[in-house]
């Protein structure tokens, strides 16, 4: 504590310092080298520096505890000797030095040059800040005149520092703040309290009707500026560049790894390369949309290349429809991969390669069970040092097929980052591979297979999801023991939705129990079912965008992809009529009216900027819902048709009016009889319904939420098991639904806008005498509408 004490931090600041012991060590020792130069200066322990100073000195020495990096560690003592004999004295001088270490790592420090990269020696004099500052100011007046305190001085800030790059950063604020001042004058009420833009009622329009879809609309579209995954990948990522692997925390250099990097930029021809590696052993989901998208999306960004590579190390599990279905999916959501490859492809050289660790005594043959293994607090094998001559041999018998399985493993001679001890590289299955046949019986591991695929294939960025971190130091520890090119791991929070299972175990129990109908049924979460619901793939690719970047793992309720896809739908989706409850319409004096038999209306009502058109029917007979009709009139709140108020059609310029009802037997309603009038001047009507005639009959399919909590795998919440939770309301069927003509030649897939009902998707069940339709999301309604 003393250590932390002397580096002039407070004490909340200490007691969260002192939580990180890596830290804590790391200050001491940089402490105990900055007293020792105090020292030898003959400052004896800091009592005749100058206090002020010396609380600068302090505040360097702590960013380089936080900030340099393992690899430059050996080099503390020359960075913190020049802190305290007054040669680095700023920031941006201490970020040029760390950088300098960091890029000379390998090749050695040549001290001189390291000062010159450091900024020792230029001194930028207030002057020269006050005057650079008061020119870039002059470039930006007119905004700053019109925006006043809401204009981002952060422009000025840059502008200046690019110009005088060893300026120091409080300086220049300093200055800036007081220009802003003498320009703008102090602060007025306006100032201190801007006025909220009111939303517009258009945008209102556009959300949803429960005001929660709001809220997560604004979210997702917080930063404007970006707008698809190749800008948030290329503004929001600070990744390193192609070749500068060594530049990255925790990267093992080793003798050879500039010269491993300098043939991987030339093969790469310096640009990035990533994977996007799913097992074939089941449909992709959600989850998987967000890996790729970061993955393609990163490499587009930077005009790279991504491959699609299959982890089908496991044949008791893959399936080759997987591996289609894969491939589709990812077509789908519009990514081309640069190669498609399977781990299988390199097996002859895992092979090889396992046999070169057993030889280097880093690998060898375990008879431990998969019991004994388990877990963590587990005793070391007794076979762990057995002769690498035996474990040769074993390991041969194993590809032989001598043992049965379980019986022999081959591990490598390391520790995972969360403290699995010697993890298994080989393991035996005798199971047909859908690729290798029956040409292998022993099969590589994830954790032996992955890192070296990503060699092989001079991956420049491995990202993962963060439960993967904890396998970082065998990635780099495999890859270094071989002596091969190693690539860099980085990690983003998984995403996870709420309200759903993803996993391929419990969507065959959902199926084997006939809850859902198959891999793809629109109440579940995998892309096939999301599709097939009428989600489209842009709409995938904007919420994976929205949610933005973050290491933490994410649970999102599934109304923020709803509001995604009905912002895009409400954009692309033609509209059309049709009626989910019909209610037979007879107008009495139709003929009188000279209607025509059809008539061209838009389908994209309000967007002028698209011009596209259909056509619908008019007829004596047409067809309303039968909620717009009510005989009760004692709702205020109701608008629609009832005895006695009249409602328009939509397109057709009249109103119609109750006349008379038909009812059956059980005094339900099945036929109106109304009487139409053309629009007379200041008798418009309110409320407009929508309507068909000569319809065309459809099924039409509500889908609602099929868990009823957040979590249906906690047993907190669910103790009977997921398959307890299921809604059984989840699915409605309407049919007969009338629908018009015009869309009678829709493709599966299609997605439309029924008026005032939501937004649907074609079935892949249609037929030529029948289409059927999925509800994407519903609309915004208003209060006296009913649900469906």
């Amino acid at each position: 504590m003393d250590e932390l004490k002397w580096l002039n931090l407070s004490n909340e600041k200490v007691i969260e310092t002192q939580k990180n012991g890596l830290l804590t060590d790391k200050l001491s020792k940089i402490v105990a080298i900055a007293k020792e130069e105090l020292k030898n200066a003959g400052h004896g322990d800091a009592a005749s520096k100058q206090q002020s100073h010396l609380i600068i000195q302090c505040t360097l020495l702590y960013h380089v505890g936080t900030r340099l990096k393992a690899q430059c560690e050996q080099h503390t003592p020359l960075i913190v000797r020049h802190i305290m004999n007054d040669n680095i004295r700023t920031e941006p001088q201490l970020v040029a030095a760390i950088e300098y270490l960091l890029s000379n790592a390998i090749k050695g420090i040549d001290e001189k040059k390291f000062l010159e990269a450091s900024g020792v020696g230029i001194v930028v004099t207030p002057q020269q800040i006050q005057n650079q500052v008061r020119a870039t100011i002059d470039q930006f007046k007119p905004e700053i005149l019109k925006q006043r305190y809401n204009f981002n001085t952060g422009k000025i800030f840059a502008d200046v520092k690019s110009k005088l790059k060893w300026a120091d950063g409080f300086t220049i604020k300093r200055e800036v703040d007081l220009c802003i001042m003498l320009i703008l004058g102090p602060k007025t009420i306006d100032d201190l309290y801007p006025k909220k833009e009111k939303e517009s009622k258009k945008k209102l329009e556009k959300t949803t009707e429960d005001g929660w879809d709001r809220n997560i609309s604004k979210n997702l579209s917080e930063e404007e500026s970006i707008n698809t995954i190749e800008e948030l990948m290329r503004k929001k990522t600070i990744f390193h560049k192609v070749g500068e692997n060594y530049k990255t925390s925790g990267y093992i250099i080793t003798p050879r790894t500039m010269e491993l990097l300098k043939k991987h930029v030339e093969t790469v021809n310096g640009k990035v390369v990533t994977r996007f590696p799913p097992e074939p052993n089941g449909i992709l989901h959600i989850g998987h949309a967000k890996a790729i998208n970061i993955n393609f999306g990163y490499a587009k960004a930077h005009d790279g290349v991504c491959y699609l590579r299959f982890d089908d190390t496991n044949p008791e599990k893959e399936e080759e429809e997987f591996a289609r279905n894969i491939i589709e999916m990812v077509d789908w959501l519009g990514y081309k991969p640069y190669k498609i490859t399977y781990s299988s492809d390199y097996f002859d050289q895992l092979y090889e390669w396992a046999i070169v660790l057993i030889k280097k005594g880093l690998a060898y043959v375990c008879h431990q069970t998969v019991e004994e293994i388990r877990g963590f607090e587990i005793a070391m094998s007794p076979w762990r040092n057995r002769p690498v001559e035996e474990s040769l041999q074993l390991f041969e018998d194993m590809r032989r097929g001598k043992f049965n399985e379980g019986e022999a493993t081959l591990r490598l001679k390391t520790v995972l980052e969360e403290g699995k001890v010697d993890p298994v590289a080989y393991r035996i299955k005798y199971c047909p591979h859908h690729r290798t046949g029956n040409k292998w019986c022993i099969y590589p591991t994830y954790d032996y297979t992955h890192c070296l695929c990503d060699s092989i294939e001079n991956i420049t960025h491995s990202l993962c999801t963060k439960e993967f971190q904890s396998r970082r130091s065998s990635y780099y520890w495999l890859c270094n023991a071989l002596d091969i090119y190693c690539p860099v791991q980085w990690e983003y929070g998984r995403l996870n939705m709420n309200y759903s299972v993803v996993s391929k175990r419990k969507i065959k129990a959902l199926i084997d129990n006939k809850i859902v109908s198959d891999w793809d049924d629109p109440r579940l979460f995998t892309l096939t079912a999301l599709r097939r619901r009428g989600i489209p793939p842009e709409a995938i690719n904007n919420f994976v965008v929205g949610l933005g970047l973050t290491t933490a793992q994410t649970f999102i309720d599934p109304q923020m992809l709803d509001a995604t896809a009905r912002d895009f739908l409400n954009k692309t989706a033609p509209r059309t009529m049709a009626v989910l409850d019909p209610l037979k319409v007879i107008i009495e004096n139709y003929d009188e009216l000279s209607l025509p038999r059809s008539l061209s209306v838009p389908d994209f009502p309000h967007d002028p900027d698209q011009n596209e058109e259909h056509t619908i029917s008019m007829d004596r007979i047409i067809f309303i819902d039968r909620s717009d009709y009510r005989e009760d009139e004692t709702d205020k709140n109701f608008h629609r048709l009832t005895r006695n108020k009249l409602v328009g059609l939509k397109y057709l310029g009249i109103n119609i009016s109750f006349v008379a009802d038909t009812k059956d037997d059980k005094g339900e309603v099945t036929e109106l009889i109304v009487k139409a009038s053309k629009f007379d001047y200041g008798k418009k009507p309110k409320v407009y319904l929508h309507w068909v005639a000569n319809p065309v009959h459809c099924q039409v399919r509500i889908y609602e939420r099929l868990f009823e909590h957040k979590n249906p795998e906690d047993t907190s919440e669910v103790p009977n098991g997921f398959l307890s939770d299921c809604n059984e309301n989840s699915l409605l069927i309407l049919e007969p639904v009338y629908i018009d003509r015009s869309v009678s030649n829709a493709k599966v897939y299609e997605r439309y806008q029924f008026e005032r009902v939501g937004f649907f998707s074609v079935d892949p069940d249609s037929t030529p005498e029948k289409l059927v339709f999925n509800r994407t999301v519903s609309l915004k309604e208003d209060i006296g509408k009913k649900r469906v």
